[in-house]
């Protein structure tokens, strides 16, 4: 599941290029609120995990995201 998070990741937020679970996603150039927003849509449709915009302002590495997924998946 992990690979397929960052892939997914990736997609919704439009990164090209390799990312990591160390990485802070707010640094990369295609970070913006819309793909906060994106990121959320993705969540909710691919985990099925409902996760709001103050999930992500908390979380500073694609791992605080993963976690949060994780802890809530059923």
């Amino acid at each position: 599941m992990e690979n397929q998070f960052l892939k997914n990741i990736a997609e919704a937020i439009s990164k090209e290029g390799k990312i990591r679970f160390e990485d802070d996603f707010r640094s990369y150039n295609e970070w913006d609120s819309m793909s906060a927003l994106s990121v959320i849509a993705m969540v909710d449709e691919k985990y099925q995990v409902r996760i709001t915009g103050n999930d992500v302002r908390e979380c500073k590495t694609i791992q605080d995201l993963y976690n949060i997924v994780q802890k809530r998946i059923q």
